[in-house]
């Protein structure tokens, strides 16, 4: 028994926003943005669209590749932390607006690694040997309405959007590929480096939070830089080794695109060249939970990987949380 992905989807919204545009905004230049962060624009979804908008139709995409009707879905596995309501979860919204009356439906949220956390989940509970055999995994956001479009140090790096993955069980050995192994970790010792103080049980929204703007995404920055590389390297290095393959082997590093310096430094401490490291970033930034999943659509959907190739899915995010999945196509 073994799991396949039959299909990938993504979608992004229409409206860019260019580093030209925040130079209007904020105290920034598209120079200074560049440097740090490789990031040229991102999009933004408009004030008609929610999360559960924007994962409907990378679903939609993901299934039409699958040839799967929405009928045929036992799971659905949203990961965001820029849901539609506190409740119901995004993924019982997603599930009325498919028309995927059968599945199981629920919410994770680990930030930036929540579409690597849903994979893992949708592993188990596939090879438990229950009913699941087709699951939808969606990792979407709009983090738009957390950003604080006053603070230049976060407003250049956040955007919109959704990626999907189809799961299949297969019986035969013949068929199976899919997800080789997974790593996933955690440290809620530097839980304040990334984080929005407000909106949650702890600190709910007032008045004075909101003018205070507590609201928003906080971030400091060259910390994360620093636990995110070394977190990440090593938790790729210890699946390919679980695996017994050679770094040589892998087709494509497809990192959550969060900075391009990230993206270049975790590429050079596992050995992969940047040819070999897929990035968007300056395109979309960074669409935390949304970002693994609309890139490997993009390589799947270029003809960029083919049968057999080893794809390494590596995360990192606030909680911390961090992770990697090996995939064989």
């Amino acid at each position: 028994m073994g799991i396949k992905i039959i299909g990938t989807g993504s979608y992004v919204p229409e409206k860019i926003l260019t580093n030209h545009d925040l130079e209007k905004m904020v105290d920034t230049t598209d120079e200074w943005i560049k440097t740090r962060t490789g990031i040229l624009e991102r999009r933004i979804a408009s004030d008609k669209q929610c999360a559960s908008d924007l994962a409907l139709i990378a679903v939609r995409n993901a299934l039409e590749m699958a040839g799967t009707d929405a009928s045929e879905i036992d799971l659905i596995i949203v990961a965001t932390i820029s849901g539609d309501k506190i409740i119901p979860s995004t993924a019982c919204v997603l599930q009325k607006k498919l028309g995927a009356g059968k599945a199981v439906c629920f919410d994770i949220q680990a930030a930036c690694t929540g579409f690597l956390y849903a994979i893992e989940l949708a592993n188990a509970m596939i090879l438990s040997g229950r009913k699941y055999k087709k699951v939808v995994i969606v990792g979407v956001e709009k983090l738009s309405f957390l950003t604080d479009w006053r603070d230049r140090n976060t407003c250049v790096l956040f955007g919109d959007g959704a990626g999907a993955i189809v799961l299949e069980k297969r019986e035969h050995s013949k068929d199976i590929g899919g997800i080789l192994a997974s790593k996933l970790a955690s440290n809620g010792n530097y839980a304040e480096v990334l984080h929005i103080l407000a909106g949650g049980s702890e600190m709910p929204i007032t008045r004075k939070v909101l003018d205070e703007r507590l609201n928003f995404i906080r971030m400091e920055g060259q910390e994360v830089f620093k636990l995110a590389v070394n977190a990440m390297a090593k938790v790729c290095k210890d699946v390919i080794a679980e695996v017994g393959i050679s770094v040589e082997d892998i087709r494509w590093l497809v990192p959550h695109q969060a900075n391009m310096r990230i993206i270049r430094a975790v590429g050079t401490r596992i050995g992969i060249p940047d040819e070999r490291v897929y990035v968007n970033v300056d395109k979309y930034g960074n669409t935390s939970a949304a970002s693994v999943g609309i890139a490997l659509d993009e390589i799947v959907r270029k003809g960029l990987v083919k049968r057999g190739d080893y794809i390494l899915l590596t995360a990192f995010g606030s909680g911390l949380t961090w992770g990697a999945n090996l995939l064989r196509w």
